[in-house]
Order: structure tokens, then C-alpha cells, then sequence
């Protein structure tokens, strides 16, 4: 396992401690909400310490961007680089107690994502890829699915539940896309979600208004398994645009196509 690889697991275990000790706790936790449907718990903020630490206690000269805003304080924002982290991917299932969510690390060098880690404590699998070496579920090879045709895809996806006007949008991919498929899935942790295509348990998945944290390292599992990932413009714009499409070689044209259709 490639050095920084073996650093960001050894972070994402450390994190998910503390986020399983926090579940466990759910009635003592304090709870600010940054808007609807959108909180952030004591446990997010320590799990995300804990990464930090455990990144920059290895690499003190990287830097890193994170859902609860450690970047703007630590690490060198200048650095080629970049530590993408998403503490806990799947909030609001953990206050609730429902057991879908992670821990998401992902590097980018230079512009290009090179490492990633995502750990889903409830069932113990570990993703994991280093770019041009696999990914792996467990230490075991991943590989996309071997489906040929959307009408017998199961496909994942998500609520952009943020903004109004993009859900208008949704509701009409969403509307194209159902009959089409063998079944869609929404379980509410978009990193988990993504490990899901790069290890066959999905065909594909789409989402809008994601950040990057939620996608970086999903997305080099899914390529360094096999598949394809863009943003639905079909370009290579997801970590900008938070629009995310990604599939099976055989899946991912009709996804697409069908996404990008106007009502």
C-alpha cells in the first residue's frame, strides 16, 4: 500500500472511533444546525481533528480542504498537495441512528486525485485506491459491474435537498429515469454511494449539488475499478460544478443521455 494511502487509512480508522463512540452516545451529543436538514455534530468536528492531525502530523506541508473548515487554519493552502476530507459523509442518518455513513479521504497532486480512502464503520469494509494501482473493498480487487443495459441497472443516487430550484430539475431526471431502470436507490451518504459503483453493488449513480469532499474519493474508486465518471455536461467538471454522473463503460452512455435530455 502506497505510504500516504496506509497514513489516510490509518486517519479514517481513528475517525470512525470516534464517530462509532458518538452513535453510541446519540442523547448526550450537542447539536447546532447550520440550516434544514443540514447538522453538524461535536463528532464531526473531532472526527475531522483527528484526520487533520493524523494527515499533517505525516505530511506538515500539505494542504487540506474539509467539510467542517479546518483548511482555512491548517496546513499549506499553497501545496501541489491537497487533502480532500469529508469527516462524516451521511449526517443525518447518524443523528438518526440509521447506520449508512463514512469517513472519506481523498489526495489530489497537482490537479489529479491520487489517493482514496472511504471506511464505513458499520460494516467494516474499507475502500481504498491508489490512481494507476486498483481499488480494492477489503483488499480485495473492485472491479464496476458487468450489467450491459440501463433497463437492468440499479442505480444510486441523491436529494439536492439545498436548493429548490435544482430539485425542480431532479424531479425530471428523476421522472425520465425511473422506467428506464431495474430499480433506484437513496440511502443518503453520497461517498458510500459512489464505493458502491466502483464495487458492482451499483451500475451507476447521478447527483447534483454535491461538494467535493462528497465526491473525490468515490470517483477515483470508480475509475481506478473500471468505470467512467464526468459531470452530467459530460465533461470532466464534477469537482467544480457538484453535478456527478458516473457508471459502468456499458451503463454510463444511456445514464447519460438520458440525464441530459430537456424536458
Amino acid at each position: 500500500m502506497h505510504p500516504m494511502l496506509n497514513t489516510a487509512v490509518k486517519a479514517a480508522r481513528d475517525a470512525a472511533e470516534i464517530i462509532q463512540f458518538g452513535a453510541r452516545n446519540l442523547d448526550r451529543l450537542t447539536i447546532d444546525s447550520k440550516g434544514p436538514g443540514d447538522f453538524v455534530t461535536e463528532i464531526d468536528r473531532k472526527a475531522e481533528e483527528t484526520i487533520v492531525d493524523t494527515l499533517l502530523g505525516a505530511y506538515p506541508n500539505h494542504g487540506i480542504i474539509a467539510e467542517e473548515g479546518s483548511g482555512n487554519t491548517r496546513g499549506n493552502s499553497g501545496s501541489d498537495h491537497i487533502w480532500i476530507i469529508d469527516p462524516l459523509d451521511g449526517t443525518t442518518n447518524f443523528l438518526h441512528g440509521l447506520p449508512t455513513y463514512c469517513v472519506s479521504i481523498a489526495l489530489r497532486v497537482e490537479g489529479k486525485l491520487t489517493q482514496a480512502v472511504i471506511y464505513d464503520p458499520n460494516r467494516n469494509d474499507l475502500f481504498t485506491s491508489s490512481r494507476g494501482a486498483g481499488a480494492f473493498m477489503n483488499n480485495r480487487r473492485m472491479r464496476v459491474s458487468k450489467t450491459l443495459k440501463l433497463r437492468d441497472a440499479l442505480i444510486g443516487t441523491g436529494f439536492p435537498f439545498r436548493d429548490g430550484a435544482a430539485f425542480d430539475e431532479y424531479l425530471t431526471q428523476l421522472h425520465r429515469l425511473m422506467p428506464k431502470t431495474a430499480g433506484l436507490r437513496r440511502p443518503g451518504s453520497a461517498a458510500l454511494d459512489l464505493a458502491y459503483v466502483a464495487a458492482g453493488f451499483y451500475d451507476g449513480f447521478w447527483e447534483m449539488k454535491l461538494n467535493q469532499w462528497d465526491m473525490a474519493a468515490g470517483a477515483l474508486l470508480i475509475m481506478e475499478a473500471g468505470g467512467l465518471v464526468t459531470g452530467i455536461d459530460g465533461e470532466d467538471s464534477y469537482m467544480d460544478s457538484g453535478s456527478i454522473v458516473a457508471g459502468t463503460p456499458k451503463i454510463f452512455p444511456e445514464l447519460l443521455t438520458t440525464l441530459q435530455l430537456k424536458a
